[in-house]
């Protein structure tokens, strides 16, 4: 299977044509979706959008691993903080109907 990006861009093309407003406004209001999004997962807050999706931030825990340059010695890897996706029962839908044309990472 080849996997196609969609970017930004592509987006809000799409959008532009699907509302006949300028491609800059559109850009304007995407470009402030996300940045608003993003400052509120960075206040630990879980956004939802139903039919879509839930974004939550987890903390991972701190860890040991290992340096593959120095095979015999332990580092530690610290706790961070990373945005999960959890897709809505709509997207969902949509992906099991697509069958074996879609690859799900978990």
């Amino acid at each position: 299977m080849t996997t196609t990006t969609i970017t930004k861009r592509d987006i809000v093309i799409e959008l532009s044509n699907r509302t006949g407003e300028t491609q800059a406004h559109v850009f304007d209001i995407f470009q402030a979706a996300l940045d608003l999004m993003t400052e509120e997962l960075a206040k630990g807050h879980e956004i939802t959008l139903r039919r879509f999706g839930t974004f939550e931030v987890k903390v991972t825990k701190p860890k040991v691993g290992r340096n593959p340059n120095k095979p015999g010695t332990d580092m530690k890897i610290p706790a961070k903080a990373v945005v999960k996706f959890k897709p809505g029962k709509e997207m969902k839908g949509h992906l099991a109907g697509a069958g074996s044309d879609v690859e799900v990472a978990h």
